[in-house]
């Protein structure tokens, strides 16, 4: 941790007593000034973050903004959730679904284009907003899981025996509450071919304590095979709570896996790359994917070309044990699994 001034985030004064995670979503910053006052930041950068956010709103959780460095506007936290004017600017080939997502969703909440996986889009919300979300634009308020919509997405998935495994997203499918989720995992469990129960999230990592009692009851008691694909790009998101949390989540013999994007100014060096993973190997965590820039509108500052993450792979592959050395994939439309990016 980097030794803050007494006008640091850390001076802040701290709540009487450990807040739940639910109070931490719901005290999350969600205004550009607040966020570049809490961290001592220049007020030049005022603007081009108000122009960001009226593309896309701003939300940075409180547990996450203590692991940023006080006064560096180059933070590679602080560069994953601040709005820059930059996102104003048009780049060409820059859309807003560069995945097509609108061409394999056949039904409300539910996306299906792997043959025997679907995802859940169990909620639209998120603990924290990522300005490269691939997601920036997508129609959430088109994809709320009405109760008959919940009912059509479990009737698809009954006569649907080729899939054998349910990906919870979103949004943050962890930031709706444990009854709504305990709800679904249990019709799921109840499907004789489905076998696992796979959850994305970024919640654990910015808001640890969302790994409580509570949710630990419903997951660990679900009879499916149970794997958690955590979002971390940096090794400083690891701190000693997000490390409690995975503990908690391996006591329950969950299997934690790691996707990361490449992302410039954040993540884009060798040693930046060989320090995250060795920190995810820490927390018990696999480094899984590292995925290829998806262009999507309003993020081009974030770009890394395919041959500079091919490079740094390849860097990367001789100075790591090759599990720790993550997949380069791209994803595709269309196409039947995620694309490696040959080295």
């Amino acid at each position: 941790m980097i030794q803050r001034t007494s006008t640091s985030v850390e001076a802040r004064q701290a709540p009487e007593s450990p807040l739940t995670w639910q109070q931490e979503l719901a005290r999350a910053i969600n205004r550009p000034d607040i966020l570049l006052s809490e961290l001592g930041l220049p007020l030049d950068l005022l603007p081009g973050a108000q122009a960001g956010a009226r593309l896309f709103s701003i939300r940075v959780p409180y547990p996450y903004l203590d692991r940023m460095e006080y006064g560096n506007p180059a933070d590679p936290l602080l560069r994953q959730v601040l709005p820059l004017g930059d996102e104003m600017l048009a780049s060409p080939g820059f859309v807003p679904d560069p995945l097509n997502e609108s061409d394999h969703t056949p039904q409300q909440g539910l996306i299906r284009k792997y043959r025997s996986r679907a995802l859940l889009m169990v909620t639209g919300t998120c603990a924290i907003n990522c300005r490269y979300c691939f997601r920036r634009h997508f129609p959430y308020g088109d994809h709320r899981q009405s109760p008959d919509a919940r009912s059509q997405a479990l009737a698809t998935l009954h006569d649907s025996p080729e899939i054998n495994e349910i990906i919870f997203s979103g949004g943050d499918p962890l930031a709706i509450n444990d009854q709504r989720l305990a709800a679904w995992s249990e019709d799921l469990a109840a499907i004789p071919h489905l076998k696992r129960l796979r959850i994305h999230t970024r919640l654990p990592v910015v808001i640890p304590q969302r790994i409580d009692d509570t949710f630990m009851r419903w997951f660990g008691d679900n009879p499916l095979q149970k794997v958690v694909v955590l979002h971390i790009n940096h090794a400083r998101e690891i701190d000693a709570n997000v490390h409690n949390a995975m503990q908690r989540l391996r006591s329950a013999g969950v299997t934690l896996l790691n996707q990361s994007v490449i992302l410039r100014g954040v993540n884009d060096s060798v040693d930046t790359l060989r320090e995250l993973s060795e920190s995810l190997f820490d927390a018990g965590i696999l480094p899984y994917y590292l995925h290829a820039f998806d262009p999507v509108e309003g993020a081009a500052h974030f770009d890394v070309s395919d041959d500079r993450a091919r490079a740094l792979v390849r860097e990367l592959l001789g100075q790591l044990p090759g599990f720790l050395v993550p997949r380069l994939v791209r994803e595709v439309p269309g196409k039947a699994s995620k694309t490696p990016l040959n080295l």
